[in-house]
Parts: structure tokens; sequence; C-alpha cells
């Protein structure tokens, strides 16, 4: 099992930038691909990036690429996700995901063993 506990969320300007943590414990956190998705009011969720355990592999979405920067520290067992040029159509909770393996490009919520609880994001314009 792993708990995950987001934190980082706010409210920010267009163009500002947000720093989203993730601390993980439980089983070997190294272990586990991490990931974000997030939910917009009225919308499904949809993936944000995804790293593996070693750090080494990282997708983004998209609507991430070139402004959001998804990072992990094993020895702190926490992930981040570092977003800049933020726009009101990011406004959002954000959800920090973690993978059963070590390596994932799943971008489906249904593939994603564990969860946290969200934290939100507001961008105003």
């Amino acid at each position: 099992q792993v708990q995950l506990v987001e934190s980082g969320g706010g409210l920010v300007q267009a163009g500002g930038s947000l720093r989203l943590s993730c601390a993980a414990s439980g089983r070997t956190f190294s272990r586990n691909a991490m990931g974000w998705f997030r939910q917009a009011p009225g919308k499904e969720r949809e993936f944000v990036a995804v790293i593996s355990w070693s750090g080494t592999n990282i997708y983004y979405a998209d609507s991430a690429k070139g402004r959001f920067t998804i990072s992990r520290d094993n020895a702190k067992n926490t992930v981040y996700l570092q977003m800049n040029s933020l726009k009101p159509e990011d406004t959002a909770v954000y959800y920090c995901v973690a993978d059963s393996t070590s390596y994932s490009r799943a971008t489906t919520p249904a593939q994603y063993d564990y969860w946290g609880q969200g934290t939100q994001v507001t961008v105003s314009s």
C-alpha cells in the first residue's frame, strides 16, 4: 500500500508558477512510477505527466509540454510538478498517482493503483 499526500496548490495569476509536491509513504516508494492527473469542474480526469522510478523516463500530456516539469527525489519519497506559464485552463484539482510498476506510460486513471486526495490549483485571468 502507498499513501500519497499532495501540497502546494493555491491561487495564482495567469503567467505565474506553482510547485506541487507529493509525499509518499508505505511500501517502497522508489519502485513506483509516479504521476499527476488533474480534473477540472465538469470534466473527466486527465493525464498530466508520469515519471519512472529511476527518473529517466518521463512523459507529458501535450497540454503540459514545455510548461510543466515532473521530477522526483527518492531519498525524500517525494515527487514534484513544477508548473510555469500557468493559464486559466490549468485550473483543476491536481492528483498525485502511483503505479505498482516502476515504469509506466499509462494515461488513463484506471491504470494507476494509488491516488492522493488532490490539491486545488486556481489560475485567475
